[in-house]
């Protein structure tokens, strides 16, 4: 996999996981990194690119996940709130290193750019469908729907900022930890399914 920030200096990370303002409430992510397979992170690069003629950049939230991970963010979210976690026992699109969780942000200024909700923000304002909020924020969400889209990645159903590589089926569910990812496959140990 690429670690998203050797593409490009100005792809931000803000790897809430690697801190405690997230919605386990806990540090799961020993260290603030991201990762993508070579395709879908070369896909992800012209779209920040593109973002760029416009004095903006994509900052990401969540790349490849280990499966480890997905299994405690089911455990930690209420009943209810599972429609916005992966199922452990199907895996995730982010296990596999297809997935990634991103907006936007002012290249000029560092400060994300308004959208309808924040990141992790479990209720109907997190949809990519949902009609509230302001104009501005509608826009700036679709806008990033549509670039993404353009480059192969198609949006979840519940989160504006949740897109998967169309190719995530030609990966496996990987439970890799950050300071093993890039080494030899002989090393990666797939999950058992």
């Amino acid at each position: 996999m690429v670690e998203l920030t050797t593409l490009s200096k100005t792809i931000k990370l803000d790897i809430r996981y690697a801190r405690t303002d997230n919605f386990a409430g806990r540090v799961v992510y020993p260290e603030a990194r991201a990762f993508l397979q070579p395709v879908a992170a070369k896909a992800l690069l012209r779209v920040h690119k593109m973002l760029a003629k416009d004095g903006l950049g994509i900052v990401v939230f969540d790349g490849y996940r280990p499966w480890s991970i997905t299994k405690l963010f089911w455990e930690v979210v209420k009943p209810e709130e599972r429609k916005y976690v992966a199922n452990p026992a199907n895996g995730s699109k982010h296990n596999r290193g297809c997935a990634v969780d991103l907006s936007i942000y002012d290249l000029a200024t560092g400060s994300l750019i308004p959208m309808p909700s924040d990141f992790d923000e479990f209720n109907e304002k997190a949809s990519p469908n949902y009609d509230g909020g302001t104009d501005e924020e509608r826009a700036n969400r679709d806008k990033l729907r549509t670039l993404m889209e353009a480059e192969g990645f198609f949006v979840n159903p519940n989160e504006w900022w949740h897109f998967d590589h169309k190719d995530w089926q030609s990966y496996p569910i990987y439970d890799i930890p950050f300071s093993n990812v890039g080494l030899d496959r002989n090393d990666a140990h797939p999950v058992a399914k």
